[in-house]
């Protein structure tokens, strides 16, 4: 899966990591939805850092169609829920 993070780059992501990302992802929907701000800036960069951790990034020069996109780190809490789906940022 290759995944964007918004003003970074992307990631080549294997699948088997979607389980321990999507349970990061599930928190920073509830802190969202309970107006957490520090939580959720927390669990974003939390997010983020295991992208950038189990991910393989790809050349700059490289364009491939992402199938995630992530925010940035330094997203708001209403630019992140413009991005959301029923699933939160990724589904599953």
């Amino acid at each position: 899966m290759i995944v964007r993070i918004m003003g970074e780059g992307q990631v080549r992501l294997a699948d088997s990591h979607l389980a321990e990302l999507n349970k990061l992802d599930d928190d920073l929907l509830k802190e969202m939805e309970n107006g957490d701000g520090p939580g959720f800036r927390r669990t974003l960069a939390a997010l983020l850092a295991k992208v950038r951790e189990v991910g393989t990034p790809l050349p700059d020069d490289s364009l491939e169609p992402s199938e995630l996109i992530l925010p940035s780190a330094d997203a708001t809490l209403e630019e992140v829920r413009d991005l959301l789906s029923d699933d939160g940022l990724i589904p599953g």
